[in-house]
């Protein structure tokens, strides 16, 4: 197997290294690694490609590690490409007429896919065939091309922007995957300090754990920078050290930065804690709709801080005690 991108670990590509490179390093989403054992297994006896996969969900949870692994561990080729990428259909054609019999092709954020690509898609994934119009007017012709047998593996972060016919037709399964728990980061972050040589004690491990908003990404980022503050300052890597590194990267203990407390912080001070609707909130905090909506909100919902309804969004007695405010019921 063979990644078709050129890779170099001196040049800041640390976390691909930290990726698992088989299915037992692989920690958390055991329910989607069992239907996919069962799908490449089943497709390896029958001598077939894999059928196609979506994978949907917050970002940073390894849509893109999944397929990776997938290709390592049926020994093919992985080609990597995104949706905003493809601009034209002669970019995937060029894609796609360069594949090897049963090579895979992953594109991340596929909801950003150009609608006149997604429609040469459609035949392509569905009858193994890319259908080429050539000139314009009466006298264009379309020639249809004969495609090598591959995998498409896709994934997203909105798959509520996925057309229906393209959701239709990743005949593999549709996974969403979930945020992980607490024991689930301890041993990804385990594994990854062993990857980067450092060694920390299980308190640090549970402090960086519990601040790292249930997604690998983010653990193995504030990883990192512990390990940076604690290298630059000559302190072993323990719980105190850690504490002032993500402090002064303005995570607190519930990992919260200063964007979510600043939008929470606003809600109370500016709209006595809410209801109040997104676009008050984005004008206020000086944020855009869709970063509060996408990557603030979810997580403050999830930890029971914000609550949304049909008026808006409202700070909960939860909110109020994080950020130190009397809570007054309305």
């Amino acid at each position: 197997m063979s990644i078709d991108k050129t890779q170099n670990k001196d040049d800041g590509f640390l976390d691909q290294t930290l990726r698992p490179d088989v299915w037992d390093e692989y920690v958390g989403q055991e329910n989607i690694k069992e239907n996919l054992k069962i799908l490449l297994t089943a497709a390896e006896e029958r001598n077939h490609p894999a059928e196609h996969i979506l994978f949907y969900g917050p970002p940073g949870l390894g849509k893109t590690t999944l397929a990776h692994l997938i290709a390592k561990e049926t020994r093919r080729q992985i080609k990597i490409t995104s949706g905003p990428a493809i601009e034209k259909v002669g970019d995937l054609a060029s894609i796609l007429t360069n594949l090897s019999p049963k090579d895979i092709i992953f594109i991340d954020e596929i909801h950003r896919l150009n609608k006149m690509v997604e429609e040469v898609l459609y035949p392509a994934m569905e009858s193994g065939v890319l259908d080429i119009i050539i000139g314009k007017g009466p006298s264009a012709r379309t020639i249809q091309l004969e495609l090598p047998p591959f995998t498409l593996i896709a994934a997203t972060t909105r798959i509520a922007l996925l057309s229906s016919p393209l959701r239709s037709r990743f005949s593999g399964g549709v996974f969403r995957l979930e945020f992980y728990s607490h024991n689930e980061i301890k041993k990804i972050l385990e594994r990854s300090a062993k990857i980067l040589g450092v060694t920390l004690n299980d308190e640090a491990l549970d402090e960086i754990s519990k601040r790292a908003r249930f997604t690998p990404r983010t653990a193995n980022y504030f990883l990192k920078r512990c390990r940076d503050y604690a290298q630059v300052h000559k302190l072993p890597l323990d719980k105190t050290s850690v504490k002032k590194a993500l402090s002064l990267l303005e995570i607190d203990e519930l990992g919260l930065n200063s964007g979510d407390r600043r939008v929470l912080d606003i809600i109370i001070t500016k709209f006595n804690g809410g209801p109040v609707g997104l676009k008050t909130i984005a004008a206020a905090s000086s944020e855009e709709e869709a970063t509060i909506e996408e990557v603030i909100e979810p997580y403050l919902i999830q930890l029971g801080l914000l609550e949304r309804g049909s008026r808006g969004r409202t700070v909960t007695k939860k909110g109020y005690d994080h950020l130190g405010f009397d809570f007054i019921e309305k």
